[in-house]
């Protein structure tokens, strides 16, 4: 029947390596005495021929005593019964004792040599039983059957893959019983290789085909093992298929997660006559409800009460389980309560998903319950429960709670202490999560990577920068743990929280030196520490990465890159990656659409929303942000307005502070800034920090004082320690002719608040970056740099000056004339002289916004030396080509 599935062979080649596996095992020596001549087969009776206590038994062993005085011997029968009483009474001492006096059987043979194994077996020494196996001078079926059982209980599978493979060699061919525990051996250690050769030992022996639980446990094997086509190919084959049949198949494609074929099968099993019990349904809703089909689970439970058949508690907690994995937290405590009106008592199991589910809502009350539940069952001390409520505990900051759920745990495991050391870590207490942790190392319980990471994590977090670094270095030396990849982005992560950006890039270079893979979250961590515009090249450099650990497909990837191109000033390499783009999701069109808002390009952000629209992409708070910024760019007030309105009406998206500050920046930037003002004061929300610097701009920019004031007031409630919002509303307070204690001002200070600031700027030339102090001219070459300063100022004043506008001029530092040459200025001309003239692109950082010469100054330079200039301030990029700039002159 099964003959085309897998071909046959004369003898199936079963590797040394099942023999080497067992070929050191020293046994304990066995009292063995030489046996004496054989004597007459007839043996004197003994008194108690099958003893019922261990006191006949050990009148037994007295009694064997008399009979080796008298030089006599027993019956072979004799000696079995007294086996035999020695494994009902679970009596292995005594059964050693009758060992012992083996050489007074007459005619001890295989029969008496299997039951004294079986003896050893079944009183569980397995060692001794073993050694009685080897010593054998003919072992039949039963003695391997017997061995086999032995292993299998004690879930021994490569040893009895090793016996099987003797079996062969001996000759001896294994029954309908015992097949079925030497597939499931393969199946357990997942040696695929073996379980085929067992398939076809059992084809050429008849076994298959004629046993529906071999061929069941094949099914099994195959699933287990992954090979679903060869067992589909075996379950189509079988003559005679029982609901084990049927439930292997099915929950051999519920394992692969093929639900629809699983529920298809299910269908056909009933239709060919076989009722599916209770395990069947088991299989099926569990597989549902762990994937996340949590409707059909549910329903696929009520199918089953009106089949007549009442959910247990497997059924509640495999369904608990999975909506709890799913997400639907509420749901699972829904499911626990149901489960308890109907009288099914929770197991510790179920006792652990629902805490779980606790966690997830951080629902310490109901977690409590449940814990309350557990103590009534009896089931507070089982791990799991234990681990679960040490979490709940944990991130519902009762740590006291958690320190007693874990003391109460007799039996830690790795995931107990790992559970109690991130609580502490988590909640700031490193001291104590360390304590644990060395309490750990006593305990003989080995600290994993996760611990290790969880005690890095806690560090870094928390910014002991030191002891994070310490624990990473001490991790391979003394924990003789690898470090895998999480440990990294840990640190990476953990740094870049902290602004140590040159910190976690050169940790990123350590972590490509030892050969550790990137994964998406270590570029999702370290692109946005690369969104500047001196860090492009260090951009392609990731993407390079990208393309050879194939992470193109990974969407969140290829976003972060296309929103860092955008961010660093290459405007080409974000289009590309999103026209090659296989999946777009809204994400993907937001970040290309803010790229070209920040580029100045608002005309072609719209098309792209536009022509996102067309494909059925639905836009979200993140689009309308993009959207409102190029309306605000293009000067197109009354359809920026349009589309503010349309984000509650059509989309019922609620407008955030970012939208609200969005609209303040369009109306001011075309000059309506009383409408501005007016639209702050009918604002749903608290208008933030973002909101009132909008304001601040477009009354800076268009020169009405009073309202930059009220502005910069606001500004310096939200943020009374900002030294650069001091320093603005302090050279209001001075335009405007207002004392430094005039009532109006909200938070008066002494008049030094606006302590010097220094300006700074990066560029980079020749892969080196090189900074620039404003004033600095101790710089080496700060003689050629001022020369070509100097020969740019006479080339500028030669050009017309811009048209007059009304600005008020307040800057973040101090004018030229005070403080010496602005730093972006240097930086610009360092560039100039240095890089060569195939160099089309000089790229800048400045700590501080831009003052209007150094705007005006950088124009005219991309005008007269032909260069595209970006320069990235506090608030704006700016890229100036031919005499412009993409700000439009407002940031």
């Amino acid at each position: 029947m099964e003959n085309s599935i897998l071909p046959t062979k004369s003898k199936p080649p079963f590797p040394n390596l099942f023999k080497q596996h067992h070929q050191n095992h020293q046994f304990q020596s066995l009292p063995n005495p030489t046996k004496p001549p054989h004597f007459p087969t007839k043996s004197p009776k003994l008194a108690l021929q099958s003893p019922n206590n261990k006191v006949q038994l050990k009148q037994a062993v007295t009694a064997l005593d008399a009979v080796a005085r008298r030089k006599s011997k027993v019956s072979p029968e004799t000696y079995v019964s007294l086996l035999q009483s020695c494994i009902d009474l679970d009596s292995i001492e005594l059964g050693r004792q009758f060992h012992a006096r083996i050489g007074l059987v007459d005619s001890v043979g295989c029969f008496v040599e299997t039951k004294l194994v079986a003896m050893y077996v079944k009183c569980g020494d397995l060692k001794s039983a073993r050694q009685v196996f080897d010593e054998m001078r003919e072992r039949n079926l039963f003695t391997y059957t017997t061995m086999i059982g032995g292993y299998s209980r004690e879930l021994r599978h490569w040893e009895i893959l090793e016996l099987f493979g003797g079996m062969v060699d001996e000759g001896v061919v294994p029954d309908e019983f015992l097949m079925p525990k030497i597939v499931r051996a393969c199946a357990n250690v997942g040696n695929l290789e073996m379980g085929e050769l067992v398939h076809s030992f059992g084809i050429r022996s008849g076994l298959i085909g004629a046993s529906v639980q071999v061929g069941n446990s094949l099914l099994s094997m195959y699933a287990k093992c992954g090979e679903l086509r060869l067992a589909r190919k075996l379950f189509e084959k079988m003559d005679e298929k029982d609901g084990v049949s049927w439930n292997s198949i099915i929950s051999g494609h519920c394992q692969f997660g093929m639900d629809e074929e699983a529920l298809r099968l299910f269908h056909q099993m009933q239709d060919q006559g076989v009722q599916p019990g209770l395990v069947t349904w088991n299989i099926l809703i569990a597989s549902h409800s762990q994937c996340g089909k949590c409707k059909l689970a549910m329903e696929l439970k009520e199918e089953m009460k009106r089949c007549g058949i009442v959910p247990d508690v497997v059924t509640w907690t495999s369904m608990i389980s999975g909506f709890t994995k799913n997400n639907k937290s509420n749901q699972a405590l829904g499911l626990f309560r149901d489960m308890l009106m109907e009288g099914i008592e929770p197991n510790a199991m179920t006792i652990a998903s629902a805490t779980t589910a606790c966690v997830s809502l951080k629902t310490l009350k109901k977690g409590k319950e449940l814990h309350s539940v557990g103590i009534k069952i009896g089931a507070i001390g089982d791990v799991l429960v234990g681990n679960s409520l040490i979490e709940l505990y944990s991130k519902c900051g009762d740590l006291e709670a958690a320190q007693r759920a874990f003391d109460l745990i007799l039996e830690k495991d790795v995931f107990t202490w790992n559970s109690m050391i991130g609580g502490f870590a988590q909640a700031g207490f490193c001291g104590k999560a360390y304590d644990v942790f060395m309490k750990m190392l006593d305990s003989g319980v080995l600290p994993n990577v996760i611990t290790w990471n969880t005690m890095i994590s806690g560090y870094i977090r928390n910014g002991d920068e030191d002891h994070a670094m310490d624990l990473f270095g001490k991790m391979e030396e003394q924990g003789a743990v690898k470090r895998n990849t999480a440990s990294w982005n840990l640190l990476i992560a953990g740094l870049l929280q902290h602004e140590r950006k040159d910190k976690a890039l050169a940790i990123l270079r350590q972590m490509q030196a030892s050969g550790v893979l990137l994964n998406s979250i270590t570029l999702l961590s370290v692109l946005p520490a690369c969104a500047n515009l001196i860090a492009r090249k260090k951009v392609k450099e990731i993407h390079c990465c990208v393309i050879r650990r194939k992470l193109e497909s990974d969407v969140s990837v290829t976003n972060s890159l296309i929103d860092t191109y955008a961010k660093a000033g290459d405007m080409t390499c974000a289009r590309s990656i999103f026209v090659t783009l296989c999946t777009k999701d809204v994400i993907s069109w937001n970040s290309l659409m803010n790229g070209y808002g920040v580029h100045g390009s608002p005309d072609i952000t719209l098309d792209l929303f536009d022509h996102m629209k067309s494909l059925g992409v639905r836009p979200n708070r993140g689009t309308f942000a993009c959207v409102l910024l190029a309306h605000s760019l293009a000067g197109m007030v009354d359809e920026g307005k349009q589309t503010f309105s349309c984000m509650s009406e059509e989309y019922h998206i609620s407008p955030g502070l970012e939208h609200y500050s969005a609209m303040v920046d369009l109306l001011g930037r075309s000059g309506r800034h009383g409408e501005a003002a007016k639209f702050i004061d009918e604002m749903n929300l608290e208008p933030d920090f973002s909101v009132w610097n909008a304001l601040l701009r477009a009354s800076r920019i268009h020169g009405n004082i009073g309202l930059a004031i009220h502005s910069a007031e606001n500004l310096i409630a939200i943020e009374p320690q900002n030294i650069i919002v001091r320093r603005l509303l302090t050279q209001l307070y001075d335009l405007d002719g207002r004392t430094v204690d005039s009532p109006t001002k909200r938070n008066p200070r002494k008049r030094n608040v606006a302590t010097k600031i220094i300006g700074c700027s990066w560029t980079e030339v020749k892969n080196e970056v090189h900074s620039f102090m404003t004033g600095d001219q101790s710089m080496p070459y700060s003689a050629s740099l001022y020369a070509q300063l100097d020969s740019i100022s006479r080339e500028i004043k030669t050009m017309k000056p811009d048209s007059h506008k009304a600005e008020i001029c307040i800057d973040e530092e101090d004018k030229e004339e005070i403080c010496g040459v602005h730093s972006e200025k240097l930086a610009i001309a360092f560039a100039l002289i240095n890089s060569p003239d195939s160099v089309h692109c000089i790229r800048v950082i400045k700590n501080f916004r831009m003052c209007g010469d150094c705007h005006r100054n950088s124009k005219l330079v991309s005008l007269l030396r032909g260069r595209e200039i970006y320069v990235h301030d506090s608030k704006t990029l700016h890229h100036f080509k031919d005499g412009r700039c993409s700000c439009r002159d407002y940031w």
